[in-house]
């Protein structure tokens, strides 16, 4: 089942994704710290964990968003060079202005660009990562493919993506608060009315766990693990490409 984040538009989801990201861009940041209560930081800090032993010189952020997720695999695995990707040019806008405010932009690059088509050679990354994006993609398997096309031969991927907790009484806080209280959080911060429904939906729509895992080896990953966060909350993925 396809989620769109505007119901009555005739756009298909690529376009309205970036749409929809291009309205909420100026209040991001902040909400994402406010509707996490800043727990999203810790998960991209275990997700990164996973990259540590294989000390990759050239990172790709899928969704980079404003660049959060890239800072902080700048921060802890000291490549030479991070690139990040979006398709929505207000988030970029922020995130290259954070950049050079922090005088990273010569370490961390930020383009505009199809995360199902990107624009790099095969075999050029030694680490894809991605926070919170793959939910979002128009068309998950071709996105995946194409993670693992520009990945070089023995390279990893990272990603980080909502999933939904199973034990009581975890599921049902959890549930109650993105039907309940998340959205209209979002909306009274983003005024985007339907961005923080969005979000609830998709997350309920995408295949999580073990589903997941099918897709990324079906691709061509190997060595796949699933690691829930905070009672299955969120979940880190990984993959290598072997060859």
């Amino acid at each position: 089942m396809t989620v769109l984040p505007y119901t009555q538009d005739n756009k298909g989801k690529k376009e309205q994704v970036a749409e929809m990201f291009d309205n909420i861009s100026p209040k991001y940041d902040l909400l994402n710290r406010v509707l996490s209560v800043g727990i999203d930081i810790i998960w991209r800090k275990k997700a990164l964990a996973f990259l540590k032993t294989d000390h990759p010189k050239i990172i790709l952020d899928i969704a980079t968003g404003t660049g959060d997720f890239a800072l902080e695999a700048l921060a802890q695995l000291k490549p030479e060079k991070v690139i990040g990707v979006d398709i929505s040019e207000g988030m970029l806008a922020h995130g290259r202005e954070k950049m050079k405010n922090k005088k990273l932009d010569h370490k961390i690059e930020l383009q505009k660009g199809d995360s199902e088509r990107l624009l790099f050679e095969d075999n050029t990354f030694d680490a894809v990562i991605v926070a919170f994006g793959v939910r979002n993609f128009e068309n998950l398997e071709k996105g995946l493919s194409d993670m693992y096309r520009v990945l070089k031969p023995q390279g990893k991927v990272v990603i980080l993506e909502f999933s939904k907790p199973k034990a009581f009484p975890i599921k049902q806080l959890y549930n109650f608060y993105f039907k309940n209280i998340l959205p209209n959080i979002g909306k009274a911060i983003s005024k985007d009315a339907r961005a923080y429904t969005y979000l609830p939906e998709s997350v309920q729509a995408f295949p999580e766990g073990k589903d997941f895992v099918n897709i990324l080896e079906k691709v061509g990953f190997q060595e796949t693990l699933c690691k829930p966060l905070s009672f299955g909350i969120s979940s880190v993925y990984v993959g290598k490409k072997k060859f």
